[in-house]
Parts: C-alpha cells; structure tokens; sequence
C-alpha cells in the first residue's frame, strides 16, 4: 500500500510495576508525525493478534502495523498482561490484580511511552475485539493525550456475557435436551454475576465447565465479572470523536446483523460514526473463502493465524481510507 522504508523499535513501560512490552513500527525516516496505537482483543492475545491456543504467527496486527508503517504511520502494538512471552515469569506478580483498570493504565503507558519518543500530532486507536471495551473507557476516562479517533475491528454489540452465551449455545444446539443445558448454565452465570460461588451442573458439557471455572478463578478476578456485564454501546455513544466500526460479515465470534446493529442504534445520532461490513473478513480481518454456514469455531480458529492466510483487502482499504481522511482533514 506504501513505499516507505520501516523499522522496529523495541519499547517498555510498567503497569502494576510489571514490564509491558512493545514494537514501535515507523518509516524510518522519522518524518511521520501521526501515529496509531493498536489494542488486542481478549485472552492471551499477544501484540501481533497471535494467542498461544491458537496455531500460527501471522498474527493481524504486525501485518497491519507494517503496512500502516509503510504509508507514514508510526505505529505501536504491546503484549498486554497475560499475554507475550514474559507471561510465566511475571504471571504471580499480576494473579488476581488485572481489571479494567489495569488494561487502561496499560493503553495510558503506550501513549505516554510512544509520545516521549516520537512527536505525534495525530494520534488513533485501532483495536480488536474486546480491545474496543478498553480504548472506549480510556477515551472517555482520559483528561489528555486522548484519541483523536477510535478503529473499532470485530467490537460486541451485546453485553460480553450475551455474546457468550450466544457462542456457546451455537457450539452445544447439536446435542439432546440443549435447552435443558442452557438452563444449567445461566443458572451458574446469575450466581458469578451476584458473587456467589456458582454450582456447575454435571449435566453440562465437559467443553463449557472449564469455561464457568475459569471465570470465578481468583485469578481472573475481578477482571472477568467486570468484563461479563461490560456493554459497550452504552459507551460508545458518549465518544465525541470519530469512530469506524468494522465487523466481518464472515466473523462468527461477533454478528455483523446483531452487534453492528446494536451499535448503531446506540450511535444513531452521532455523524461522525461510520460503519464497514466487508463481505470476507473474519474476526480478525483475515479473508474467507467459505460461505459463513459451513464455518465452525474449530476450522476458523486454526486458520486465523496461518502461514498462507491473508488481511482481507476490503477490511484492510477501510482502515487505511478511513485512518488517512483523518489525518489529512486534521491537516487541513
């Protein structure tokens, strides 16, 4: 999409007085003055959008920060806590301490550390998936240093518990007596929600239980009950800046219909909102091939980060069309 030659620059800041780690990626030039911070999406998920349970690292965003790079964007992606290869080394230092708190401190030390080290004029936000939760509470939390616009990839349009829930109920409406198994587990998520220790069915599939577990983990406290109730068109409709949307329509962990719909319901009467379904993109912007129907979490999953797998065009000329009428009106 570019022509200008890049670089990487290695960078570091602390959050609960643990080491973050992250790629600065920018012409090398050092001309560049606007410049995008990129913000991963849930579980391990590591600063290129590559997660340890999934096969492959050619994660998303190390394509799209090289690409951006290569059009005069400085760019800066970061393994947030949990994720990256320091994890076991300083996963007891952060047990039980992450919240959303702390996924802002973590966004508020990227900007810090990118502006200490570059001069930037223009500076964005472009997330993933459950990133979008944690740039819309830093955006609207922030006194400075704020965005002056916020890239939306594969966001919930539903609380992350519905979406949740939805995924699991597409996993298990194959097997007898679902309806039945679905009762057990909303029972067990009413209990997380109040604080109360939830009471696993033993009827429940063996796939879901490690699921509920994990939630009321002391270690994934008081993290995973905040994010549960987390519903992010409640937000975004307070953002005053502009703000793409881009959803999939080949993204089965986030519905373009259902979420997409939700979200611009919530930002009607915002003009400076604009959304993007590309036909082939899936959850993290890779192109598909295979109609939606015939697509399964297992066969998706091992293909987002494959060697051969490519950033959807479309998805990929929205970010960059969008992201550069920006700069370009900020010049203006």
């Amino acid at each position: 999409m570019g022509n200008a030659t890049i670089e990487d620059e290695e960078v570091t800041w602390k959050t609960l007085d643990i080491p973050i780690y992250g790629t600065i990626t920018a012409p090398i030039d050092k001309a560049a003055n606007s410049a995008v911070v990129f913000m991963a999406g849930s579980g391990p998920t590591d600063r290129d959008w590559c997660s340890p349970i999934l096969p492959g690292t050619n994660g998303s965003a190390k394509i799209l920060a090289e690409a951006l790079a290569s059009q005069g964007f400085v760019t800066l992606r970061f393994d947030k806590l949990g994720s990256g290869p320091h994890v076991r080394e300083d996963l007891p230092k952060f047990v039980g301490k992450v919240s959303m708190q702390t996924h802002m401190d973590e966004l508020a030390g990227a900007v810090e550390t990118l502006l200490s080290e570059r001069e930037i004029d223009d500076l964005f936000a472009l997330t993933n998936s459950e990133g979008a939760i944690h740039v819309v509470n830093y955006q609207l939390q922030s006194k400075s240093r704020r965005f002056k616009g916020l890239m939306l990839t594969g966001a919930p349009g539903r609380a992350i518990g519905e979406v949740a829930h939805s995924q699991i109920f597409n996993q298990a409406k194959s097997l007898p007596d679902v309806e039945s198994l679905m009762k057990h587990y909303n029972e067990a998520i009413t209990e997380f929600l109040a604080s109360r220790p939830m009471v696993i069915d033993p009827s429940l599939p063996e796939a879901i239980r490690p699921i509920l577990r994990s939630l009321e983990n002391p270690n994934n406290l008081p993290f995973s009950r905040e994010l549960w109730a987390y519903n992010l068109p409640e937000y975004i409709a307070k953002v005053e800046e502009p703000v793409l949307v881009l959803i999939g329509k080949k993204d089965i962990q986030i519905d373009w219909l259902i979420d997409g719909g939700a979200l611009e319901r919530a930002t009607a009467e915002k003009t400076a909102v604009s959304f993007v379904y590309p036909e082939n993109a899936n959850h993290v912007l890779k192109h598909e091939e295979i109609p939606k129907e015939k697509l399964t979490a297992q066969n998706v999953g091992l293909r987002y980060n494959a060697s051969d797998a490519e950033l959807d065009k479309e998805a990929a000329n929205a970010i960059y069309n969008w992201l550069k009428a920006q700069r370009d009106h900020e010049t203006t």
